[in-house]
């Protein structure tokens, strides 16, 4: 959760008395200030108009016959385009999950005081692409070795966790980690928790399919979209054929 700041100059002049140096100093500070926060809302995952309520241009799916997988890798609106890019994954939400308290909202969770992660839930047709695959697309579609963040946005809420359902999946996550640590691939160690899946909450509806409704959007144009094209050119053969 990022904040943003206010300044506020009353002024009272008398006749033709200019300001003090003290006073122009202080309008230095604002417009510092307010360059500030300019700043921060074009590079955070922050909707633009907290108002703002949003819903998905695809009509209602019937998701009851696929599978599903959670991951946490920082900003869900850069994770939900990135799993919903691949072949055999039929939809993508992003969520809260990891936490110790009920009904998270996108404002608590910004505190960093709920223990929730922004996450995605990923609905997927393991005929077509297995739980084994969207795991190497987690991981190669972030950095597991940053603890709490994932650059711009940094905070637990941030934070790198593979969820898991089962045994089998957690089999599989916890081997996989094991394998990218012994690899020598990155010079610290890997990050990632994994942990079972208590509850995954749906973010508001402000949030869903944020990247693909708002390429306008300054933080989609400068992390979202290098952050998919990133990995779209890193798997080209997992992508779904219209994005070739």
């Amino acid at each position: 959760m990022h904040y943003y700041s206010k300044y506020i100059i009353n002024c009272n002049f008398l006749g033709n008395q200019l300001p003090s140096l003290s006073l122009l100093k202080n309008m230095k500070q604002g417009i510092l200030t307010i360059l500030i926060a300019l700043a921060l809302s074009i590079t955070s995952c922050t909707a633009q108009n907290a108002n703002e309520k949003l819903t998905s241009s695809s009509p209602q799916k019937d998701l009851s016959h696929l599978q599903t997988a959670y991951f946490a890798s920082g900003c869900f609106w850069c994770v939900e385009a990135v799993f919903e890019s691949v072949e055999g994954v039929e939809e993508a939400i992003s969520g809260y999950a990891g936490g110790h308290t009920d009904n998270p909202t996108y404002q608590s969770i910004g505190t960093g005081t709920t223990g929730h992660a922004e996450s995605v839930q990923v609905f997927y047709d393991s005929t077509v692409v297995s739980f084994e695959t969207l795991v190497n697309v987690y991981y190669g579609s972030h950095d597991p070795t940053t603890v709490n963040g994932q650059h711009p946005d940094y905070g637990t809420q941030y934070r790198s966790i593979l969820f898991y359902q089962n045994a089998y999946e957690k089999a599989i996550a916890e081997n996989y980690k094991e394998t990218l640590d012994a690899s020598g691939d990155y010079s610290q160690p890997i990050a990632t928790e994994i942990i079972r899946l208590k509850t995954f909450y749906p973010a508001e509806d402000y949030h869903q399919d944020y990247e693909k409704l708002h390429p306008e959007n300054p933080y989609i144009q400068k992390v979202s979209i290098p952050r998919l094209r990133k990995f779209q050119s890193k798997f080209p053969e997992l992508l779904k054929d219209h994005l070739h």
